[in-house]
């Protein structure tokens, strides 16, 4: 028998109390989404300056970086770790997954640039297309080309770290994803999150003034008739993380 695959969640975010009642937290979220019988799932709570021991980093199999409420291009303390962090897994070539923000503080710390988006927040159910690299790559999961996502976000990635690749595209963010090596990709929707989620978090942007109440409901109305690809993308990022691509 080969030995249990071990793996961490980087939580970049705190939980709010209905996605801690409804999901056991962001962790519990991912782990529905990623783990696989038999292996063993740990979390760190880094936005709260929890961080894997260095002595301890080599035991994982593999790291995944979730979204957060701050900027990627912040230089909170916490952040900052957290790129020396990621710094230290591409030297270890551990498998690393971004989504969101941690697509963005990926790419940050490989050496590529994030910032605000230039076409403002996007939020709802978008279509994103696969380069035609990636999906030459991806043929073997048979997944569509075009895939549907959550997406909540108002940064995004500007420039890509060098020798890192854009694997999709959308009309609204030019980097949706990319791939750095085989061992890093960031995603910059949302492969876990369930629509439940998504208007629980537009109900949260506009109690905090981030975005007027009738664009709220707007949002939830084009959302409701649009489902994100959530099959297609827990192969894509489950085979990726585990070595199967």
């Amino acid at each position: 028998m080969g030995v249990a695959k071990k793996f961490a969640v980087l939580l970049c975010a705190e939980d709010s109390d209905y996605v801690k009642k409804r999901y056991g937290g962001y962790y519990g979220v991912f782990v529905e989404m990623l783990a696989e019988e038999g292996e063993t799932w740990d979390v760190f709570r880094v936005a709260n300056g929890e961080f894997p021991d260095d002595d301890e980093i080599g035991d994982f199999d593999g790291f995944v970086i979730t979204g957060s409420c701050n900027d990627a291009h912040g230089s909170d303390v916490w952040i900052c770790r957290l790129v020396s962090l990621l710094k230290k897994l591409d030297s270890l070539k551990k498998k690393v997954l971004g989504i969101c923000f941690g697509h963005q503080i990926l790419s940050r710390a490989l050496g590529g640039k994030t910032g605000r988006s230039m076409s403002g927040w996007d939020i709802g159910v978008r279509t994103i297309h696969l380069s035609t690299t990636s999906s030459k790559l991806l043929s073997s999961l048979k997944i569509p080309t075009t895939l549907s996502i959550i997406e909540c976000h108002r940064d995004e990635v500007r420039e890509l770290p060098p020798k890192a690749e854009v694997i999709a595209w959308s009309e609204k963010t030019g980097i949706e994803m990319f791939r750095y090596g085989d061992h890093m990709m960031g995603i910059q929707g949302h492969p876990e999150y369930t629509k439940d989620i998504l208007f629980h978090l537009i109900d949260r942007l506009t109690q905090r003034c981030y975005i007027e109440d009738s664009y709220g409901e707007e949002l939830k109305g084009k959302s409701e008739t649009v489902e994100p690809h959530k099959e297609a993308w827990k192969k894509l990022c489950t085979s990726f993380l585990k070595g199967r691509l």
